[in-house]
Order: structure tokens, then C-alpha cells, then sequence
């Protein structure tokens, strides 16, 4: 038994009934939507069409929001169904990276993981989905792919229908009947407030989200309680409602988006941080455990105990930012607890734990030695720093598996991510060991690691990451966004000036301190590239 959808667009009215059902039958709070309707126009007036298409979980044979979960929230039924618990769910959003179809979000009410669950709780006792008991067309259809004799699939074998996004490879159990190219396409449309109908969106202003409707007064959303309501941050513009507004006449281009629910962009900045102390723990470590482990250069006194204290201290930034991200913080330690293997965020943290113990055991050894409280033999110190190596290469790298994982996002996507966090890695290392040179922890030659790690870092970036044609269109939207549209004054400015070139002719000049502000730039500039790295495809529609 595998249970999937039908959309007829040969009878949809737009009506809405099915959204309106989904959100009484299951609750779903204001703001957020498991089932919604997209219009499209097409033409200009007075030879115009308008397309609907409703959109909600494909339930995919092959799911990614199912992977990426780390706490097995998120999980496919035995009969093809993905469901979702939201008892178990610590809000770390992947799964919202990882649906390519924009269809999870997070229950304001719950701080969970939510989206369209078939209606489950029907299905067990007989029943079907709200939205296709509601519909006064018949024009959804839910039913047994399995079973030829079910009505979905009489209708799949007597009509041609289309699924969204193919090539993603998810095998989506969503299909439309006479599917709408400009609708089905999220890119082919421009996502401009211009563009819709009914209300302009303003502005939001803490928190709480401020709409025009015609040329009335800002309106003020608020919950039942009186409350201001937090507004979700959508891709591309301030939260407004599903419904927006252009000015002038409807239809005043040949194709444009008259309706769409807004989604959320997950991850804010707390992930370009933790990438940036992350980067900064494991360069740290790796250069000192390189120099203690081949003797290539001493490794020892402050050099250790400074060195090992700052990738300890990224370290546990590291720790404090990703739990901050939580939706739900204090459910943290299931991913220990119950972990999902096949997620590389649970891969990612035991990575990060084992990382962290034994590192703090190699540099609890070295300060012992250094403060003469205890001196370890030889082989000990040489045995943990051996184990730090892999440790910290790992944490370098794993959170290129994790994007890879994050589906949902083309850009992310790229076979030389983890070659690329690798050597921003050890920039980010070295750039924290050359600020710490001012303190003495000058042991490590940073200045021509950091020199020839900027020079490679600029290589990766300009010939491979964003240099090489991308496969999908989505991913070239992202690139373009960052060197070329919204996030550009952050990545030529940022990234590229103040986070190579400066820190480079910073290099040349020789000294401590031009050292140390190289390092600093450096840093400064990572943060940049990942901010826009990390927002940018976020920004692209999926729906």
C-alpha cells in the first residue's frame, strides 16, 4: 500500500475550501500553511489566464526531510506516508532544508516541525484527507497507488500527469493533472510584492508585522491574547501574509504570481557563526596537532596551552550557537540520546563531541606541563595529539555532508564543499593563531599558512565554488545572488577585500601586528563569505 495525491487542474476553481479544511481538521495556527493554493496569471487584460495549483507534501518514496532529521521526527510510514512527531522534534530545521518543495514549517504555537501529514489520523479509521472530502470539484484525489483498481490510479493510467521537480530524484507521490509550467517552476516567476494582490507589505518592525490594505492604516497582526505575533522570515521580503499586493492594474505583465503562501528562511545568522568558530577550532587544532604529531614545528609551552585554549573556546561557542538555533534548545540532547544515523547533523555532533573530549584532554596535558603540575610522558602527548588529527579534520568537513544533505538547496550542493571547508578551515586557524601571536603563541608560522591558505581559499572560491557553471538553475540563481544581486557588497567587500586581499597585503608588510589585524580581517571576511553562502540559496522559492 503507498498512498499519494492527485490534483486535477482541469477542475480546480480555486476556492481555497482545501486549505481552509487542512488548517480546521489538523489547527494549524495563522501564518503557517500545510495545504495552500498558488495562483498564477498569464496574458495581459483583457486576454488573461489564471492558474491554480494546490501545493502541500509530496510525500516522496524517497524523502530527504527524512534523512536529514536527527531524532527520527520525521519519518515515512509503512504505507509511503511522511509523517512527523512533533513530541521528539528539537527544531533544528533541517528538515525544512533538506524538502525542496517548500512544505515544512515551523508550528509557531509548538516551535516544531509540521506540514501535511495525509491526514493520518482519517486514513487509519477509513476516512480520507479533509481537503478531499471538502472539495466541491473532486479535483484532489487521494488514494492506493498500489492498487489498480483504486480510483488514483485508474485516473494516472488514463491521463498524462506531472510531479514537481523530478530531477531532484524524490520520487514525489503528488500529481497533477494538466500541470501548470509557470506555477510548478518557482523561478520562472519574479517573487516581487508588486506583483500579488490585495495588501502592499510595509515593514516589520520588532517582531510584528505591519500591512497596508488598499491605501488604509498599518494593521497590526496580534494573537487571540492580545499579544504581538512574531513574524516568520520569509524568503526574499518581509512577512505579509499569503496575500500581497501590487500597485496599479492586475495583470500588468504577460505572467506573474497573483497568489503564494510565504515560507520561512530556517537558518539565521547563528549558522555563518558556528561555521566561523567551527572553522577556527578545527584550523587551530589541526595546525598544532600537525606540528606535535611530525615535529615540523615545535609544539609546546604557550603555543600549546594558547592555541589549544582558543579552539576550546570556539569549540564550545560552537556548541552554544547550535543549540541556540533550536527551536526547541532544551531537547538538545536527544540527538545523543536517540540518534538518526543517517543524519549528518547526529554524524556532525558525536564528530564534535569526540573532537571536543579529546582535545581538552590533549590540552589539559600540555597546560599541566606548561604550569609543571604534571608532565606527561611522550608518548601520550604525542598519542592525543595524533587523535585531535582526524578529529579535526572531521569537524572541519562534516558540515559539507550536511549540505549536501539540505536538498532544498542547489548551491549547497557542490562535490568541492568539504575540499572548500577544509581550506577555510585552516585560514580560519591560522588567522586565530596569528591574533594570538601578539601573546606569545608564535611557535607556528602562521603568517605563511594563513599567506598561501588566503591564496588557495581565493581559487577554490573564484574557479570552482562560484566559477564553475552550476548544474541547476536554482544554484546559479544563489551564485548570482552573491556576487551579483543582494548579498554582493558583502561578498566583494566583505569576503573577497576585507577577507583576502587586505589580510594579504597585511602579510607583507612583516610584524606582529600587521600579523595579528591580518588574522582579524581574515576572520572578519569568513563571516561574510558564509553569511551569504548560508543566506543566499535560502533566498531562492522552492514552492
Amino acid at each position: 500500500m503507498t498512498y499519494g495525491f492527485l490534483i486535477d487542474n482541469r477542475k480546480c476553481i480555486g476556492c481555497h475550501a482545501c486549505s481552509t479544511a487542512c488548517k480546521s481538521e489538523n489547527q494549524v495556527p495563522l501564518g503557517v500553511n500545510r495545504t495552500w493554493v498558488k495562483v498564477t496569471e498569464q496574458g495581459r487584460y483583457p486576454d488573461v489566464t489564471r492558474n491554480f495549483q494546490v501545493t502541500r507534501c509530496n510525500h516522496c518514496a524517497n524523502p530527504p526531510c527524512v534523512r536529514i532529521c536527527p531524532v527520527t521526527a520525521m519519518y515515512q510510514r509503512h504505507d509511503g506516508i511522511v509523517e512527523f512527531d512533533s513530541e521528539q522534534c528539537i527544531g533544528c530545521k533541517g528538515c525544512m532544508q533538506a524538502c525542496p518543495y517548500d512544505a515544512i514549517y515551523i508550528d509557531p504555537e509548538s516551535s516544531t516541525a509540521a506540514k501535511c501529514h495525509f491526514c493520518a489520523h482519517r486514513v487509519e479509521t477509513g476516512l480520507e484527507p479533509a481537503c478531499v472530502v471538502v472539495c466541491p470539484e473532486h479535483a484532489i484525489v487521494a488514494g492506493d497507488l498500489d492498487d489498480p483498481k483504486s480510483e488514483i490510479s485508474q485516473l494516472m493510467a488514463s491521463h498524462a500527469t506531472t510531479v514537481r521537480k523530478p530531477e531532484q530524484g524524490t520520487a514525489p507521490k503528488l500529481h497533477y493533472i494538466e500541470g501548470n509550467d509557470v506555477s510548478m517552476h518557482p523561478t520562472a516567476l519574479p517573487r516581487e510584492p508588486e506583483g500579488m494582490m490585495f495588501a502592499d507589505v510595509l515593514n516589520t518592525t520588532g517582531g510584528v508585522v505591519k500591512l497596508r490594505i488598499d491605501d488604509g492604516p498599518p494593521l497590526t497582526r496580534t494573537s487571540a491574547s492580545g499579544t504581538a505575533l512574531r513574524a516568520p522570515q520569509p524568503q526574499g521580503e518581509p512577512f505579509g501574509g499569503p496575500i500581497h499586493v501590487g500597485e496599479g492594474r492586475m495583470a500588468g505583465q504577460m505572467v506573474q504570481v497573483a497568489y503564494n503562501a510565504q515560507h520561512q528562511v530556517p537558518w539565521h545568522w547563528q549558522v555563518p557563526a558556528y561555521l566561523v568558530t567551527k572553522g577556527i577550532a578545527s584550523g587551530a587544532f589541526l595546525l598544532l596537532a600537525l606540528g606535535a604529531v611530525t615535529g615540523i614545528w615545535p609544539v609546546a609551552g604557550p603555543t600549546a596551552v594558547l592555541g589549544g585554549g582558543l579552539g576550546i573556546a570556539m569549540l564550545l561557542a560552537t556548541t552554544a550557537l547550535l543549540v541556540a538555533d533550536l527551536e526547541r534548545p532544551e531537547r538538545f540532547l536527544r540527538i545523543v540520546l536517540r540518534p538518526q544515523w543517517r543524519s549528518w547533523i547526529t554524524r556532525g555532533a558525536f564528530v564534535l563531541i569526540g573532537f571536543t573530549n579529546v582535545a581538552l584532554a590533549w590540552w589539559a596535558v600540555e597546560t599541566a606541563a606548561w604550569l609543571e603540575l604534571w608532565t606527561a610522558p611522550a608518548a601520550l602527548r604525542t598519542a592525543l595529539a595524533g587523535l585531535t588529527l582526524p578529529l579535526a579534520f572531521g569537524g572541519a568537513v562534516y558540515t559539507a555532508f550536511l549540505f549536501a544533505q539540505a536538498e532544498g538547496r542547489d548551491l549547497w550542493q557542490s562535490p568541492l564543499l568539504p575540499v572548500h571547508m577544509f581550506v577555510q578551515a585552516v585560514v580560519a586557524g591560522a588567522a586565530g593563531l596569528a591574533v594570538l601571536g601578539l601573546a606569545g603563541a608564535t611557535a607556528v608560522p602562521v603568517a605563511s599558512v594563513l599567506g598561501v591558505a588566503l591564496v588557495v581559499d581565493l581559487l577554490v572560491l573564484g574557479l570552482g565554488e562560484l566559477g564553475i557553471p552550476h548544474a541547476s538553475e536554482i544554484a546559479a540563481a544563489a551564485a548570482h545572488d552573491i556576487t551579483h544581486g543582494r548579498y554582493r557588497r558583502i561578498f566583494w567587500w566583505g569576503a573577497i577585500a576585507l577577507g583576502h586581499l587586505v589580510p594579504l597585503v597585511l602579510l607583507s608588510l612583516g610584524g606582529g601586528v600587521p600579523l595579528a589585524l591580518a588574522g582579524l580581517c581574515a576572520i572578519g571576511g569568513l563571516y561574510a563569505y558564509e553569511h551569504a553562502f548560508v543566506m543566499a540559496p535560502q533566498q531562492i522559492p522552492n514552492s
